[in-house]
Parts: C-alpha cells; sequence; structure tokens
C-alpha cells in the first residue's frame, strides 16, 4: 500500500500545530490501518478529513488513542469517507466528546448514518430504551445505573448533533436545528432525571408534578452545554392529598432531579437544572401549585418576570398540568407591555446587566455584552410583547421565528431583520463552538490565538483575526439596530397605549378620537382606514405606526389637520421603500413628522412640494442651518444646470423652498434657537439671491459688478420666517455708460422672479430704505452713493443705515459701500438734539399710519408699546449717540448690540433683560403665526382656535392660549416702560395696582 506522502509544511498549512509530530503518528495510523477500507487510503485528498476538525491535533491523537485501544471500533467508518470525517470533525471539535468517544468508542456507529436531525419523539424513544422505563412515568422503575445511563445518553447524542453540525457546508444555517435538537435532548433528560426522582421519593403517585420550560430551553433554541431554566408545579393527584403535602413531595423530586443532573460520575454530568426564574426568584418555594401561581403573578410578579414567561412550554412530567400553568400566565403576558414602567424597567435592566460585566471581559462577551445575543433576543421579546398585545401572529417563543414573524407583518425591516437574523446565527454559532471545546458554558470570545485559531478553523474562517473583526463588526452592527428599536419613540408611544385601546370597534374609536382632540371623529377614522386597510406591507407598517402617531398628532395644536396631511403624504411616497420604514425605524422621526403636520399649515405646504425632504426629519443633524457658503455654492449650481432662464430660476426657488422647510423643522422641533433661525433666514436669502442674480445677468454683455446691501431684519442677521428682504442695490464705477442701465434690468429681472406667485414661496425684496426712499433711483453707483450721503442724507436714512450688511452679490462692491457708510452712521459727533427729535417724530408717525385701523395695539408685536420698533428703535438710537467713539456697538444685529450697550454702560442689566425678553417673545410669537396661518402677521390672532396654536408652539399646554396673551402684555409693558425712559425720555406711567 502506498505511503501517505506529505511534509510539515503541508500539514502546517492544513492547521496542525506540532506538523512533525502529526506526521509521524500519521504515517504510523496508516501503517497500522493499511487494507482496512477505503476511509484508510492515503491517496489523494485524504488528509481533507482533517479539514473540518476546528484542532486537527487533538484530532489525529483521539484516532490515534482510539485505534491502538479498541481499533475494531473503527471499522464502522473505515468504508465510509464521509462518516469518517465526521468522527474526525467531533474529536477535532471538543476535547470532552473526543474522550468520551474513546472511552466509549461504540458511538462511533452513531455517525455512520447520513446526519439528520432526530425528532423529539426518536429522542424520547431512546432514553426509553436505554433506561428500560417508560418516561411518562409507568412503572417499573430505572435501575440504580439510571443516573449515569442518563449521563452517557446524554454525551452519545452530543456526539451524533455536533458531527452534523460540525461538517455542515454553512454552520450558521443549521444553528437552528442545532439548538433545537439540543431542546429536544434536554426534554428527555430531565423527563429521564423525573422517573429517576420518582424512585427516590415516596408518595410520588399521590401527586400530579408538572416542569415547565423557560429561557432558551423552553423557546427550543438551547445551548449545547447551558443550565435549564424550569418551573415546578404540583397539584394532589387525589382526593387523600392536600396541596401542603402535594407541594411537599412535589420538593423532594425537583431536588432530586436536580441532583440526577448536577452530579458528577466517571460518566460526565449534564446540563444544571435552574429554578430562579420562579416566584421570588431563590427565595421563594421551589414548587407551588396553580393556585399559589395564580395569586403570585396577579399580584406581586415584577416586570421582568413576564418577559421571561414569554418562553414557557410544557417540559415534562404531567404535561396537561404545565400547560395549564402556561394558560394561566399566557394574558398576562401579553398584556405586560401596558403595566407600570414596563419600557423603563426593561431598557433599565439591560443596561445593569452590561454595566455589570467585568471590564475586562465585555469587549469578550459574545451574550451579554453591548451588540451580543442578549440584546438581539431582547429587541425581539420587546417588539412582541409590545404589539403582540393586539397581534397574536408575533406571538412565538423562539428568537429566530419570532424575529421573522415580526418582519413578516412589517414591524421591523425586512433590511434590519436579515441583518439581526445572521448576526443572531453568527454569535449562537460561535458560542456553540466555544462551548463545544471542552462542555463548558462560557459566552466569552477566547482571548489567545491558540484557542481563537480552533475556534476560526470551526467557524469556516480563514484565521483568528478575520473571526475576532467579524466579530467586533457584527457587535457594532447588533448594537446599532438594538439601539435603534429598543430607545425607539414609537415603541415607547405603543407601550403607552393599553390593549383595550389597540381594539377598538367603529363607535368607541371615534369616543377615543374625540377624547384625544379630533374634532371630526368621522373623518378621521376614514382617514386611519384608508391608511391602514389592506393586506400590503404598507398597511401592515401603518397599523403598527398608527396608534403612536394619532398620540403625537392630539399633542399639536390641530390633530384633524396633522392626520389629514399625513394621510397626504402617505399616499404621495407610499410607493417609496424608505418612507415607511424610516417612519418605524428612524429614531424620533415618526413623533417629529406628527408634531410638525399637526402644528404648521406652512409646514405642511412646504413638504406637499417636496415630500421627499422628510427624511430629513430623522438626522438631528439634518434639521440645523447650512454655512451660507454651503447655500451659495449650491444656488449658483442649481442655477447653472439649467439653459432656460424659467427653469434655471425655478430650482433656485426648489432649493430655497427645502432649505427653509429645513430651518422650520429645526424650529418646530426646538433644534433651531431664535438666533439660529434668523442668521440661518438671513443666509438663505442672500445665498437666494446671489442664485437668481446669476440668472439674471446672463442675457447681458459685460454685466456691471453688482452689490446688494442688506437692510433692516435682513442686514441684522435676524430675519422671521415671514421677514421679506429691505435691500440696496449698488454698482462699482465704471466707465460702461450703460452700467446703470444693465443693472436697473438685473434688479428688475430678479425682483419679478423672486417674488412672481408659484409653487414655490416668494421672496419680496423692498428697496425703499435706498437713498431718497421711494422716490430714488433703485440702482446706484459707489460714487453717486457717497455723493448722496455726503451732501444730503437725512436722518431717517443714516438711522436705517446703522443695520446695512453685505446681503448678496460683489463683496468688494459692498466693502466699499459699507466703509462710506460707516462715516455716516458711526459719526464720532452722535446725535444732535434736532436729529434724535427727528426720530422720535418719525417713529410716532409709523405708530399712527401704519398700525391696522381697529386693532388692539397692545395685541401688535411689531408697532405696539414694548414691540420689536420700540426695542430696536431704542437700541440704534443709542448706537447712533455713541457708536462713532465706542466701536464695539458697531453691529447691525439687534442683539449684539444691546448686549454691547450693557457692557459698555450705557444701558442696565435689568432693562436690557426687559428689552430681550420683550423682543425674543415678538419675534417667536411672529414667526408662531407664520406657521400657524402660512402668511405674516404682527399681531396676536384675535381668533381662539389660531391663538391656541400660537401657544402651542410656544410650549404652552392645551388651553394656555389666555397665559400666552397675559404673557405677551406683561412682558411688553414692561418693555414699554424701558422704552419711555430710554427713547421717549419721560417717566414712564406706573403700573396700574392689582
Amino acid at each position: 500500500m502506498a505511503r501517505l506522502v506529505t511534509t510539515s509544511g503541508d500539514l502546517a498549512r492544513r492547521g496542525f500545530a506540532r506538523p512533525a509530530v502529526a506526521a509521524e503518528q500519521l504515517e504510523a495510523l496508516l501503517e497500522r490501518n493499511a487494507g482496512r477500507g477505503p476511509a484508510w487510503d492515503p491517496g489523494a485528498g485524504w488528509l481533507d478529513v482533517f479539514d473540518h476538525a476546528p484542532d486537527p491535533d487533538l484530532a489525529l491523537a483521539g484516532l490515534n488513542r482510539i485505534d491502538a485501544e479498541n481499533p475494531a471500533r473503527l471499522d464502522c467508518v473505515s468504508g465510509d469517507r464521509a462518516a469518517f470525517t465526521r468522527l474526525v470533525s467531533v474529536l477535532g471539535g471538543s476535547t470532552t466528546l473526543n474522550q468520551h468517544l474513546c472511552l466509549h468508542p461504540h458511538d462511533i456507529g452513531l455517525l455512520v448514518d447520513e446526519p439528520r436531525r432526530w425528532s423529539a419523539d426518536e429522542i424520547r424513544a431512546d432514553f426509553t430504551a436505554r433506561l428500560g422505563v417508560d418516561l411518562t412515568g409507568a412503572d417499573p422503575a430505572p435501575s440504580d445505573a439510571a443516573a449515569d445511563t442518563l449521563r452517557l445518553a446524554n454525551k452519545s447524542h452530543l456526539v451524533r448533533i455536533a458531527g452534523r453540525d460540525l461538517t455542515a457546508d454553512d454552520p450558521e444555517a443549521g444553528m437552528e436545528g442545532v439548538a433545537g435538537e439540543l431542546a429536544d435532548l434536554a426534554d428527555a433528560i430531565v423527563a429521564g432525571a423525573l422517573a429517576v426522582a420518582r424512585r427516590e421519593v415516596p408518595g410520588h403517585e399521590h401527586v400530579r408534578f408538572g416542569v415547565v420550560a423557560l429561557g432558551k430551553c423552553g423557546a427550543q433554541e438551547l445551548n449545547y452545554i447551558s443550565d435549564i431554566d424550569v418551573i415546578y408545579v404540583a397539584e394532589p393527584a387525589d382526593e387523600q392529598t392536600t396541596s401542603e403535602q402535594a407541594v411537599a413531595i412535589g420538593v423532594k423530586m425537583a431536588a432530586a432531579m436536580a441532583r440526577t443532573c448536577s452530579t458528577h460520575s466517571s460518566a460526565g454530568s449534564i446540563w444544571q437544572l435552574d429554578a430562579n426564574l420562579r416566584p421570588d426568584g431563590k427565595s421563594g418555594p421551589l414548587v407551588r401549585t396553580l393556585s399559589s401561581m395564580a395569586a403570585y403573578y396577579a399580584k406581586w410578579a415584577k416586570n421582568w418576570e413576564f418577559q421571561a414567561m414569554l418562553k414557557c412550554r410544557p417540559m415534562a412530567g404531567d404535561l396537561a398540568l404545565a400547560q395549564d400553568f402556561c394558560e394561566l400566565v399566557d394574558p398576562l403576558v401579553w398584556t405586560a407591555a401596558e403595566r407600570e414602567n414596563f419600557l423603563a424597567d426593561t431598557q433599565a435592566m439591560r443596561r445593569r446587566v452590561i454595566a455589570l460585566l467585568p471590564a475586562k471581559e465585555e469587549n469578550r462577551e459574545i451574550k451579554l455584552g453591548a451588540g451580543g445575543l442578549r440584546d438581539v433576543e431582547f429587541t425581539v421579546q420587546l417588539l412582541q410583547l409590545v404589539h403582540g398585545r393586539a397581534d397574536d401572529r408575533v406571538r412565538t417563543r423562539a428568537t429566530l421565528p419570532g424575529l421573522r414573524a415580526l418582519v413578516q407583518h412589517g414591524y421591523i425591516s425586512r433590511s434590519h431583520g436579515a441583518e439581526l437574523e445572521a448576526a443572531y446565527r453568527f454569535e449562537r454559532t460561535l458560542e456553540h463552538r466555544i462551548q463545544l471545546q471542552k462542555l463548558r458554558r462560557s459566552h466569552l470570545l477566547p482571548d489567545d490565538d491558540a484557542s481563537l485559531r480552533v475556534i476560526a478553523r470551526g467557524m469556516r474562517a480563514k484565521g483568528p483575526t478575520e473571526l475576532v473583526e467579524r466579530f467586533r463588526q457584527t457587535q457594532r452592527r447588533v448594537l446599532r439596530l438594538h439601539q435603534q428599536v429598543f430607545y425607539s419613540p414609537l415603541l415607547a408611544a405603543v407601550t403607552r397605549i393599553s390593549t383595550d385601546e389597540l381594539k377598538l370597534t367603529t363607535e368607541q374609536a371615534q369616543d377615543r378620537l374625540r377624547v384625544l382632540g379630533f374634532h371630526d371623529p368621522a373623518a378621521a377614522l376614514r382617514h386611519i382606514e384608508a391608511l391602514t386597510n389592506g393586506v400590503s406591507r404598507a398597511a401592515e407598517i401603518q397599523r403598527q405606526l398608527m396608534p403612536a402617531m394619532l398620540g403625537w398628532f392630539a399633542q399639536g395644536p390641530n390633530p384633524d389637520h396633522g392626520l389629514l396631511a399625513f394621510r397626504h403624504l402617505s399616499e404621495s411616497l407610499g410607493s417609496s421603500p424608505w418612507y415607511l420604514r424610516a417612519l418605524r425605524d428612524e429614531g424620533e422621526m415618526a413623533e417629529r413628522l406628527a408634531r410638525l403636520l399637526s402644528s404648521s399649515r406652512w409646514a405642511v405646504d412646504l413638504l406637499e412640494r417636496s415630500p421627499e425632504s422628510s427624511r430629513m426629519l430623522a438626522d438631528t443633524d439634518e434639521l440645523v442651518p447650512r454655512s451660507r457658503d454651503d447655500l451659495a455654492t449650491a444656488m449658483v449650481r442649481a442655477a447653472g444646470r439649467h439653459s432656460q432662464d424659467a427653469d434655471a430660476i425655478d430650482a433656485v426657488r426648489a432649493l430655497r423652498r427645502q432649505e427653509l422647510l429645513r430651518l422650520v423643522m429645526g424650529d418646530l422641533l426646538g433644534i433651531v434657537e431664535l438666533d439660529q433661525l434668523g442668521r440661518g433666514l438671513a443666509d438663505l436669502a442672500g445665498a437666494t439671491i446671489d442664485g437668481a442674480l446669476q440668472i439674471a445677468a446672463r442675457e447681458l454683455h459685460e454685466p456691471p459688478r453688482l452689490a446688494v446691501i442688506a437692510m433692516g431684519r435682513w442686514g441684522g442677521g435676524e430675519m422671521g420666517l415671514g421677514s421679506d428682504c429691505d435691500a440696496m442695490f449698488v454698482i462699482a464705477d465704471s466707465d460702461d455708460p450703460q452700467a446703470t442701465r444693465k443693472a436697473e434690468k438685473m434688479v428688475t429681472r430678479l425682483r419679478a422672479m423672486l417674488a412672481q406667485k408659484g409653487p414655490d414661496p416668494a421672496l419680496p425684496i423692498d428697496v425703499d430704505l435706498r437713498p431718497e426712499g421711494k422716490n430714488g433711483p433703485v440702482v446706484r453707483t459707489v460714487s453717486s452713493m457717497a455723493a448722496y450721503y455726503a451732501r444730503h442724507a437725512q436722518t431717517w436714512e443714516r438711522q436705517a443705515l446703522v443695520r446695512a450688511a453685505h446681503g448678496a452679490g460683489d463683496e468688494q462692491v459692498s466693502a466699499e459701500v459699507l466703509a462710506l457708510v460707516d462715516q455716516l452712521r458711526w459719526s464720532p459727533e452722535g446725535l444732535t438734539k434736532a436729529q434724535l427729535t427727528d426720530i422720535r417724530k418719525l417713529k410716532a408717525r409709523m405708530e399712527t399710519e401704519r398700525m391696522p385701523r381697529g386693532q388692539d395695539a397692545r395685541r401688535n408685536t411689531k408697532l405696539g408699546p414694548g414691540g420689536l420698533s420700540d426695542v430696536e428703535w431704542t437700541v440704534q438710537v443709542l448706537q447712533l449717540e455713541h457708536a462713532g467713539n465706542r466701536p464695539e456697538l458697531r453691529t447691525p444685529s439687534t442683539m449684539q448690540a444691546l448686549a454691547a450697550e450693557v457692557a459698555a454702560g450705557l444701558i442696565c442689566e435689568a432693562d436690557a433683560d426687559e428689552l430681550v425678553a420683550a423682543w425674543r417673545l415678538a419675534s417667536r410669537i411672529r414667526n408662531a403665526v407664520m406657521l400657524v396661518r402660512g402668511r405674516p402677521s404682527d399681531a396676536l390672532p384675535g381668533e381662539n382656535r389660531e391663538l391656541a396654536a400660537v401657544a402651542s408652539l410656544l410650549g404652552h399646554r392645551k388651553g394656555e392660549s389666555s397665559v400666552l396673551l397675559d404673557e405677551w402684555l406683561r412682558t411688553s409693558r414692561r418693555a414699554s416702560q424701558v422704552v419711555e425712559r430710554l427713547f421717549w425720555g419721560r417717566e414712564p406711567r406706573p403700573e396700574p395696582s392689582r
């Protein structure tokens, strides 16, 4: 017979840690077995049998020992290459099973047949035959050696199961079947242990004794080595036995079972029985009656105990009694999610487990660590407990079937479900390989290279580095998905809804909607039915979204409008795969959308034009203002992508609408502060005008260098949602006699393009603050402007220039203009008495002429006492008076100027605080009115519903519109008193006594 031709290098590449020794052993082994069958043929490919062995050296040592001690036992695999491969894999996959096969080589025969999963009945039948006793409890009782028979039977079946597992082409795909068969094996063992206990406990025939499986065993997804979580139930079997006696006998039987399973003998040991999940845990009675169980779970059980009961099933003994227990707790399990603090307790328990992990182990913990098995299991269980209250289709015990049901019925996305399932299969298989090595309960990834190399081979990985990296990637992926689902606002909202509310009749649903605050419950119900009817995946997702969405709509000022808008948006985006998936999975997106839709007609109008913009709600970073440079670049590019002017300006305005929606969303959701919003709106206006200028100049040959000087609130970077753009247009001095005419044409086109009505919001540009006001030319050159301001400037023009800043267009021309106006607005001479009088007269005339007839001036946030005009003019007067000698006052921003005036000692902090409070509240009210109405207004709404909506946007509870009104009247009155002194130079009237 030919010899095996191989080298130490060949064996090293095949994974042998001691290749020289292995070469000698292989030659001796083949020499002894020459001619015994094709499995021993040293021809090409013979060494392939070691490829599936996690530890080839261990496998070879086991073969040599068996061959030396019981050579005939190898005959059964000598003629079968596949069976021989399974034997080598088991010998190299587990030190414990290797030793078992060396001591009990007859079990090699279990590896001969084509590997398949045995049914639970087949396993029980095998145990019955081995023990010589019916596992249901019929006599005769097992022999004295029954306990060791159980232990050896356990090892035999582990050999059989491991042979299939270790040689599988895809062990992760087969993990579920392996775990299920291990649970069936545990059932047979517990039934056998109970049979042994009956031999030891007198009077057992007078007791009905049921064993209930929990945990991984209950879910039929057991590990190779694990505690078996159980609960024991006992009842009298006859009228002569009392409940107390039945419990006492049951305790003895439970103790005897535990001894059988935990005792280590020459035959090894079995899984331990763990009854710590019983009522009251370790301190509670080991066995209870059904009535005692019922009383405990009705009154005393904690939230986590119901989560544990999710996996309970009858296991052994009196299966009918065990089933009675399962039916007792089942309705409690599926209403647990509405118990007080259920979600918070569950989340806290998970955090506590992670916090208690030793620091040196937390990154190697496959089961309990962040991103480990427990995160997958808790994610699935939490979704089941929350949604399974009203949907029994997701009520399963095992993790993977539960996950697949959640995916099938729309509670988790297909992609997320696939990721979680792949991660769970990988981590469970990894856990199995680690436990198989020595049949010890462990959930830690080894930290030594030798062990990692063995595990990597068992996982079909190329090496330890690849294995560890895959584990780290899996942890990160699981942790991300777990946190997304486990701490989802949607899940929290659904949890707060009672099970009864999830199953309302039509009439009850209308009543519920009315209570929530819907004014037209019948219409609301029609919208709900339109969204949720059908068997499509979209309808499935809408059904799980709807309870939470209705609650969030109800928190807004206009739930009816929110629901209607949601229906329109959903119908627009229903075919978009990302939309419903994002609402369900992306953090706060659903809650944010509901808040937006039920709060602002204007936001809804913007969103309906570009519903895809709703995806910004999923990411807080997407809801903050973009930089001016980014906006300007985007606008110019948008214009440049179109050759036709109409298309180009449409692109610019559409981009402005999208960015405006970003700011509106950020404002509504409290992500963007008032100062950020004002600056963001100003930057957006400037960038939009930059983009439109590119279009306006297209048809001109050598267009002039044109600057747009921002004035008013635009110049101050303090725009509101309803603000237009106050501006002046200036061109550089030029030899081109047509420069001014060209510029006027550009400005005319610019203003027309941005002000035209259409689907996108207009951006009016107001040029009334230019030199000479409405009577002056719209465009001036720099020199013309300099000449005018040097000779003819009036006091109001000097005041208007306080808030002048670069707005758009040519920055160099803007700089020239601002340099020349600095001499006027920041004059070292300050204000003369006559100029101050002119300012006061102008303000008085404005308040008289511009205040709408019949309107209560106190409700006007701009021109009324203590309104925006009062605050801004007071600040500007101080700037005009002192900024010539105090450079720190030279800013177009009202709030920055006011802060500088306080620092300079020109106004006391108390007075400044009153002005700031009024200015900010007025600005917020005006923004809120714009959001509610969709059009600007300076006055607090007179209609109660609108006022209530504005109050809601400003943080007041429903029914507190009068609180907002009182707040404004009080705040503006106090600011007005400051203005009376600082601007008008007179003592304010004393407040009326209350």
